[in-house]
């Protein structure tokens, strides 16, 4: 309530003062009109023609009043004359003889000051407008309302000392929580450091994959050192006019500066730090400009200024190597995905406040979500609470937790879409062939889960579970990975002689498995262990533009070649296997396409015996039923 009285009074003096200043216009010109309207001599004449039938002048303010003859309205006109004395001297005998009502008043002393109260009046409302004007545009200028004349202020967000982050809050990143406890222990003692002659680093660039927590660490650092934290976008700091971005960039550090010691904090700094000259139309445009004043403010630190500089990105090999020299990002943090240690760290973090069934453990989810982010896992546990609200649960169980993670990964399950017989026969036999293919492959993970439920853009899915976490890929292994994701255009060949489009995705994933191979991990006899091509993932314009083919055609030819044949060596070895294990892929098809999915246990079953053991089947079986009834309901 008393915001709304301070937003309504704020806007109280754009109500009054024009309302005051043209109430004091309409006075005075009324006033002036009146009294100027006719010509001296008119008034004179007036008199001698009779048409005054009543006057009073006023000697003080020389203020004539007078009544017309002709008029029949009531009505007093005021003139003032310019000379008293000689205005009587003028008309005084002819209004007697005329008979003309008259009087002649001595006024009051102080009607100067009437007469002048309306501008008086105005000049002091335009004294206040103008005074209020000049209030707003300090304002502005100073950063407390970001209008019209604040576009070259930083745009900052301060961190909020209600809810402080500490290193308690990040879970799965021992290192680096190490790595970044110099920077709180030089901003909480800078004395020590500078005493024996050190240098803290000036910045710090956290580098890693979406979601691993470089922001919370930044955060983190700041709530420890409990100093001043400044927050900025890359992305705020460029905008279409020149020269705002750099505005912004000196506005950002004079702000830390004065609250030193403190911290900026940039998020996705490839939004202003990339490469220069990587356009394509010249260099020199807003960006660039926005680039060099942030150089030239990170160089201009003195050693115990107490400003730290850390930085965000999923994109180092793009930033500007005069960003990264010693000096400006001294040091890089790679922030990575966690391993099953910090996973389960993270999940004891983000399960704090969820209530869990005694079934839930971490550890064992931990083991199953190989490659997931910290943001991934606190994603799955919140899924899981959904489900678990959703089915009117008061505790989220294993049984939720495992539908989440398969939900983060393939989708929402749409149960709701008809699927005819030959399509989900097709379906069935395709995943059939990625699972028994799996099953018979040495660096395959085990398979957890195989459905022809549509979930996606997927039509059914077949789910392996790494038991490990693994640095690198073997050569044999992605060789494997080729023979798995053929699987199931070969199980579509194999058992009705035509194939389909759903293996669409599965060959542009084995293809390029395969080019990388030969291109970047010389992984191939013919060509050798040589690197082809630029070695990054993406093109950047403007600096790989002219650089991304660095071999001849009759390499590029060859390098097609060795690939093609790749696949073709891979696509035979799933046929012989297929074929050698017909029964196996005919049972794995038979039971999907009666219980639509198919669990790890029953899965192992069918391999290893050829067929589901009743009670196992039957416990699967209800599970799947009361899980369908459940998602129906």
């Amino acid at each position: 309530m008393e915001k709304n009285k301070k937003s309504l009074f704020s806007y109280l003096p754009y109500i009054l003062i024009p309302v005051i200043l043209v109430a004091s216009m309409w006075m005075f010109s009324s006033q002036n009109n009146e009294r100027t309207k006719k010509e001296y001599y008119e008034i004179i004449q007036m008199f001698e023609e009779n048409d005054i039938e009543e006057y009073v002048l006023n000697f003080s303010s020389g203020v004539l009043q007078y009544d017309m003859k002709s008029d029949g309205e009531e009505k007093v006109y005021k003139y003032t004359v310019p000379n008293v004395s000689l205005f009587i001297d003028d008309i005084h005998e002819i209004a007697k003889e005329n008979g003309v009502k008259y009087n002649y008043d001595a006024g009051r002393t102080n009607s100067w000051l009437t007469s002048m109260l309306p501008t008086v009046l105005m000049m002091l409302v335009l004294g206040a407008l103008m005074m209020f004007m000049i209030r707003k545009m300090n304002q502005s200028i100073s950063g407390e309302n970001n209008k019209t004349l604040s576009f070259g202020k930083a745009r900052v967000k301060v961190k909020d000392d209600k809810h402080k982050t500490t290193f308690d809050d990040v879970a799965g990143a021992d290192e680096e929580k190490e790595e970044l406890a110099e920077l709180v222990e030089f901003l909480r003692n800078p004395k020590k450091f500078s005493d024996l002659g050190a240098r803290i680093p000036k910045g710090v660039l956290l580098v890693g994959p979406p979601g691993t927590g470089k922001t919370l660490l930044a955060k983190a650092v700041a709530g420890e050192a409990d100093v001043p934290f400044f927050s900025i976008s890359g992305s705020d700091c460029v905008e279409m006019y020149v020269g705002v971005g750099a505005s912004r960039v000196r506005d950002l550090f004079q702000q830390a500066k004065k609250e030193s010691p403190s911290i900026i904090f940039i998020d996705e700094i490839d939004a202003v730090g990339r490469h220069r000259g990587a356009g394509m139309g010249g260099g020199h445009d807003e960006r660039e400009q926005t680039l060099n004043q942030m150089l030239v403010e990170m160089d201009g630190f003195g050693v115990n200024d107490g400003v730290i500089v850390i930085a965000a990105t999923n994109r180092p090999d793009i930033l500007d190597p005069a960003l990264l020299r010693p000096g400006r990002f001294d040091r890089q943090v790679t922030v990575g995905y966690p391993d099953i240690k910090g996973r389960e760290e993270i999940l004891q973090v983000h399960a704090k406040g969820k209530p869990l069934a005694p079934d839930v453990e971490l550890k064992k989810i931990a083991q199953q979500t190989v490659g997931f982010t910290g943001a991934d896992l606190e994603n799955l546990l919140n899924e899981a609470a959904l489900l678990s609200a959703r089915k009117g649960l008061r505790a989220i169980t294993m049984t939720e937790i495992e539908e989440a993670s398969i939900k983060v990964i393939v989708g929402t399950e749409k149960r709701s879409h008809k699927v005819n017989e030959k399509d989900k026969k097709l379906t069935a036999y395709h995943e059939a062939g990625h699972a028994v293919a799996t099953y018979y492959l040495e660096t395959q993970d085990p398979v957890r889960q195989v459905s022809i439920v549509p979930r996606g853009m997927a039509g059914g899915f077949t789910m392996s579970v790494p038991t490990e976490d693994k640095l690198y890929k073997s050569r044999n292994s992605m060789l494997e990975d080729i023979v798995v994701l053929l699987g199931g255009r070969v199980a579509e060949a194999l058992t009705f002689g035509d194939i389909s489009t759903g293996a669409s995705n599965d060959i542009e994933r084995a293809s390029e498995i395969a080019r990388k191979m030969v291109t970047k991990y010389g992984m191939s006899d013919e060509l050798g262990p040589i690197a082809f091509g630029t070695g990054n993932d993406e093109v950047f314009l403007g600096r790989d533009y002219s650089n991304i083919r660095n071999y001849s055609e009759t390499v590029a030819a060859k390098i097609d070649s060795v690939v093609g044949q790749i696949i073709m060596d891979a696509y035979n070895r799933c046929t012989e296997i297929l074929k050698v294990h017909a029964d196996k892929l005919e049972i794995v098809a038979e039971y999907l396409i009666e219980h639509e999915k198919i669990g790890e246990k029953d899965f192992a079953d069918i391999m290893s015996s050829g067929f589901v053991a009743e009670d196992v089947s039957e416990n699967v079986i209800s599970e799947v039923t009361e899980n369908s009834d459940s998602s129906e309901e």
